[in-house]
């Protein structure tokens, strides 16, 4: 070699590309999980205890030993997870012990 400058070679630029493409990548893909939370947060903001029929506020009633949501507006009632399971339960109970079951 002479001059003292070195060329890299393919393989280099092809090394170094693939380490920019990585980093890039993964700049991009920490943007869009920032991105993602954002927009979750927002909807949540949006939505959290309005009814999902007509948008309204929901508010929080006790229905024996739970408690589900309830429409001001529309009079929708709306259960969260596991609820509807427990209610059921709660009414099984109740006619089991009504006709010895």
């Amino acid at each position: 070699m002479s001059g003292g400058i070195r060329r890299p070679s393919e393989s280099e630029e092809e090394y170094i590309a693939r380490i920019e493409y990585r980093r890039r990548k993964k700049v991009e893909e920490e943007k869009h999980r920032g991105m993602a939370e954002q927009e979750k947060r927002q909807r949540k903001e949006l939505h959290f205890m309005h009814c999902p029929k007509c948008g309204m506020k929901l508010i929080e009633v006790d229905y024996k030993s739970l408690k589900v949501d309830r429409c001001s507006a529309c009079g929708g009632l709306w259960l969260d997870a596991g609820e509807l399971e427990a209610a059921v339960d709660l009414e099984k109970g109740l006619l089991g012990r009504i006709f010895g079951l």
